[in-house]
């Protein structure tokens, strides 16, 4: 590990030296970098797959970062093979009010569908995970 900025390098990413132990505890058990490559690029094929020329002007995929720390992700279903999929909430962990919390009890993600719009939401080193609570669901049912 080095030093950079007041970041730890690690191989995994650079980190602040508060949240270290839980990442070396994460990048002990899996192989990080494959893990969150291999969900995003399939949430990318699934996105184009859903592209017909008009479906990418009025819906998508959002993704945006929650103030505690975290992710949310909104997936429009309107007009896609998952619009009318019965799915019903879960959840991971407990959900962190703010990042002291968090550090205290790590990865938790929550997912829901609301109308046509799958949601999740998540812990700062959890997009990945969160999704592939979408992909199962997606493969699942087809």
């Amino acid at each position: 590990m080095t030093d950079v900025g007041g970041r730890l390098a690690t191989s995994c990413s650079l980190y602040r030296p508060a949240t270290l132990f839980l990442i070396a505890d994460i990048c002990s058990l899996v192989d990080v970098g494959n893990m969150i490559e291999d969900n995003l690029n399939w949430l990318s094929q699934w996105y184009l797959a859903q592209c017909d020329g008009d479906w990418e002007h009025s819906y998508g995929v959002k993704i945006d970062t929650l103030d505690n720390p975290g992710w949310t992700i909104k997936i429009n279903l309107t007009d896609t093979p998952m619009q009318d999929i019965a799915f019903e909430r879960v959840q991971h962990g407990k959900i962190g009010d703010d990042f002291e919390e968090w550090q205290r009890s790590g990865s938790w993600w929550v997912a829901r569908v609301e109308g046509h719009s799958f949601d999740v939401s998540c812990g700062p080193l959890d997009l990945s995970s969160a999704i592939g609570v979408f992909r199962r669901w997606v493969e699942a049912s087809a």
